[in-house]
């Protein structure tokens, strides 16, 4: 589908302040797969086989679509193609498009160009295509993608901090990125060994936070966590901390605990464009080609007759490990990263 961006009114058949219902039938009758909040006016729908997002505010109607990478409308602005690009190319023909027209252009919290009078967020998000093999199968590339928030105009100045965006897509303890994507060269990344389930690195599972600060030399660099939501099974109580961020050792501690539980250590992502290097079977796992790694795991597992997992997200492990190699951006690319869990994590991240 080609759909064009009328700024801060309508994108393609959708026009700012549509009713749930007239949204549908301007989808062909389409009705939401996924949704939250429809009913009290403050919430979201997502159309399947449209590939966008519909997000409405009480009294206000529609204020947000969110456009999809893979399956989404080929949006337009002016000459500019806006959906499933090189994020860079994307940045330059917007740009360039600003320049002309005196549009400021800034930087939003994944590090892509956000222009408040065109009401646009530009996002990315990794690629998927089929298969070579005689049975087709989605799998991994090694791309990344563009994909796009369009927002009304009171919602044009913060897009992805506004309500009722954030109930759909809550983006405030992701760390912001300011538009680069350094990659830590193979020669300058730590070597870390690992035991399944039990250890990665100088990290033991069942660690207290701070013996994983002290083994790592450093203190957080963030911390995320929640309070408890109230339930009679809860009841209120204090902040629950959830992951600590290291970014020197390039990091993230996850934790487990809950209401009157102490958190430990229960899983570390080693991040891909800083973390140590850590291998299985000789297959390094981090900071490499994401199609790589999942090439050298399927043979393994292969070879070894050992079964294949895969995550909540799609992230690809091998069975017993309870590891899985998942996707980080570098700009335009991706590469692998992993997170390691202790016996019985189940991993929703």
């Amino acid at each position: 589908m080609q759909w064009l961006l009328e700024p801060l009114v309508r994108v393609g058949p959708l026009r700012f302040s549509m009713t749930p219902d007239e949204v549908s039938a301007a989808l062909d009758g389409a009705i939401a797969s996924l949704s939250q909040g429809l009913d009290s006016g403050d919430g979201w729908g997502s159309y399947h086989g449209w590939g966008v997002t519909a997000v409405f505010r009480k009294g206000s109607g529609l204020v947000a679509v969110a456009v999809d990478a893979m399956e989404g409308p080929l949006v337009r602005l002016r000459d500019v193609e806006l959906i499933a690009r090189a994020p860079s190319a994307v940045r330059s023909d917007l740009h360039a498009l600003a320049q002309q027209e005196e549009a400021s252009v800034r930087v939003n919290w994944s590090g892509d160009p956000e222009v408040a009078v065109w009401g646009v967020s530009m996002g990315a998000t990794g690629e998927l295509g089929l298969s070579s093999g005689p049975e087709k199968y989605l799998e991994r590339r090694d791309s990344m993608i563009s994909d796009a928030l369009f927002v009304a105009a009171d919602l044009a100045d913060d897009p992805y901090g506004s309500a009722p965006v954030v109930y759909w897509r809550d983006v405030r303890e992701v760390e912001p990125n300011a538009g680069a994507w350094p990659v830590k060269a193979e020669r300058e990344r730590e070597r870390w060994d690992w035991t399944p389930l039990e250890h990665v690195g100088p990290l033991r599972f069942g660690m207290s936070p701070d013996e994983v600060a002290a083994a790592l030399g450093e203190e957080p660099a963030a911390r995320h966590g929640r309070y408890p939501f109230g339930q009679p099974w809860e009841g209120p109580g204090e902040w629950i901390l959830h992951e600590d961020r290291f970014d020197t050792v390039g990091v993230t501690a996850h934790y487990g605990g809950g209401r009157g539980i102490y958190p430990l250590l229960g899983a570390v992502t080693v991040h891909g464009r800083t973390g140590p290097q850590i291998e299985h079977a000789s297959i390094r796992l981090i900071g490499r080609p994401l199609t790589a790694v999942d090439a050298a795991l399927l043979q393994h597992a292969e070879e070894q007759e050992q079964g294949l997992i895969y995550g909540c997200s799609g992230n690809l492990g091998l069975d017993g490990l309870n590891m899985y190699v998942r996707p980080a951006r570098a700009g335009d690319t991706v590469i692998s990263e992993a997170r390691f869990c202790q016996r019985g994590w189940e991993d929703h991240g």
